[in-house]
């Protein structure tokens, strides 16, 4: 017997619907492939909905170099027409892409920009002091950033609830005393590369009362004490100490999510 079922029509989905596929799919391809697929999507690609959200990553895009990606991720802010809310990109860069961001977006809540090699630390405070509607920060893996960019952060982003950072340099407690002096609304903290003690860490639970979740497991940093880890466990709700060789992962809650916000 004949198959007379037909093959469905992705022209003919509701507005909507098409509008939600296209925001699911990551900014290089929507702006490589996507709207070209024909007339119709090409329309849709220009809504700045779409926009919204962008997210690069160069190891995904290997045959592209840092300048190619440049180029695309300013087109997809242009397109944004000021709509932008989070952005992510990771090992591309320079300072007049973050200035060309921060001038277009400030609207932007969630930022990313993880191994960002060739941003200067007066590019970064520049653009933070003109965003300061941000409220989830990962700067994870920058070795240009000194304690006076989260000093900045602190002082400019009120809203800010969640801050990744990390480097692999030797600065014992400079980030967390700035953090725990000038982020007082933080929910959520990652810490990673650099070397915290003990004493940077109770100042992190003194100045955040509001923590929730204290990531340290990739931390240079002494092992916390007994008593210092039943009151992270007792103030807060998800607490991940250091993973060293001879101690075993600790958490305080078992329905912990490691997916990171910006994971696609």
């Amino acid at each position: 017997m004949e198959n007379t079922r037909t093959k469905p029509n992705w022209l003919e989905l509701p507005r909507d619907v098409t509008l939600n596929i296209l925001q699911r799919l990551r900014t290089v391809e929507i702006i490589t492939s996507a709207c070209l697929v024909c007339p119709l999507w090409w329309n849709f690609c220009k809504e700045p909905c779409i926009w919204r959200t962008i997210r690069m990553h160069m190891s995904l895009y290997s045959h592209y170099d840092n300048e190619d990606l440049v180029k695309m991720c300013r087109y997809a802010v242009r397109k944004s027409c000021g709509q932008l809310e989070e952005i992510y990109i990771s090992s591309f860069g320079n300072d007049e892409l973050l200035e060309y961001i921060a001038n277009s977006a400030t609207q932007l809540r969630r930022v990313g920009l993880v191994q960002f090699d060739y941003l200067s630390e007066e590019a970064f405070i520049e653009a933070v002091k003109k965003l300061p509607l941000i409220e989830e920060l990962d700067v994870s893996n920058n070795i240009y950033l000194s304690k006076v960019s989260f000093e900045v952060v602190g002082s400019y982003c009120p809203l800010l609830k969640s801050l990744k950072y990390g480097r692999d340099v030797l600065s014992e407690n400079a980030e967390a005393f700035v953090i725990a002096k000038t982020m007082p609304g933080l929910r959520s903290l990652t810490v990673s590369g650099i070397v915290l003690s003990s004493d940077g860490i109770v100042a992190i639970l003194n100045g955040c009362p509001l923590l929730e979740s204290l990531d340290l497991r990739y931390c240079s940093s002494m092992y916390p004490t007994e008593s210092l880890r039943k009151r992270c466990c007792e103030q807060i709700k998800i607490f991940m100490p250091p993973m060293l060789e001879d101690c075993d992962f600790y958490c305080c809650a078992d329905n912990w999510d490691s997916a990171s916000w910006y994971s696609d």
